[in-house]
This record gives C-alpha cells, sequence and structure tokens, in this order.
C-alpha cells in the first residue's frame, strides 16, 4: 500500500458523509491501522479501502460524545461552522475559529 497525502489536518472539525456525527480530527494515519477484526464488522458493500488516510475523532451527535475512527472517503469538512461539545477537546486543543482548533502544545504538531 502506497500512502496518500492527507486531505484533512489535526484540528480540523469534519462531518462523516454517511452517518449523523461530526468531530475534532486528535491523530491521522496513513493507511488503515486498526484491527482486521474492525475493518471484517463494516459491511463489505460500506467498506473503504485501506490505502487511505484514517482519521482518530473526537466525535459527537445529538445524543453523546464518542472517540471514533474514519477513512478519509468518508469526510467532509464540517459546514456548521460551531465548536464541538466533546470534553476531551480541551485536553490538546485552544482556539477555534473557521472550522479549525489550534493545538496548545507544539509537541502534537505535525
Amino acid at each position: 500500500m502506497s500512502p496518500r497525502m492527507a486531505h484533512f489536518s489535526i484540528g480540523d472539525v469534519v462531518r462523516h458523509k454517511r452517518y449523523a456525527f461530526r468531530g475534532v480530527i486528535f491523530d491521522v494515519d496513513p493507511v488503515f491501522a486498526n484491527s482486521e477484526e474492525w475493518w471484517l464488522s463494516i459491511p463489505p458493500d460500506l467498506r473503504p479501502t485501506k490505502d487511505q488516510p484514517y482519521y482518530h475523532l473526537y466525535a459527537e451527535n445529538e445524543e453523546t460524545t464518542y472517540v471514533a475512527y474514519v477513512s478519509e472517503q468518508n469526510l467532509l469538512s464540517d459546514e456548521d461552522g460551531g465548536p464541538c461539545r466533546h470534553p476531551q477537546i480541551k485536553e490538546m486543543f485552544g482556539a477555534f475559529g473557521d472550522g479549525h482548533y489550534e493545538i496548545r502544545d507544539a509537541r502534537f504538531a505535525n
């Protein structure tokens, strides 16, 4: 597998193309780096390819917050424009503006 350049960056607010959730990217894998069991649990007709960036998100929907692992092909820039409410955001990020959070600590920067 040859990694592709990631379209999104750490701190970007994104939303899922199919499912009603959005989140803040806090880490990026250049290609799939989760378990084979996790990947096979996705229905075959929806299963993304492994040779693309995968993003770790502080995710939220209307009911709850959680951590998600999502392929690039399933993400869009968030058009809502507002901040996210996930409680872990403040541990890693500071100011929010233009659909992006600033990384609080330079050790986390790309």
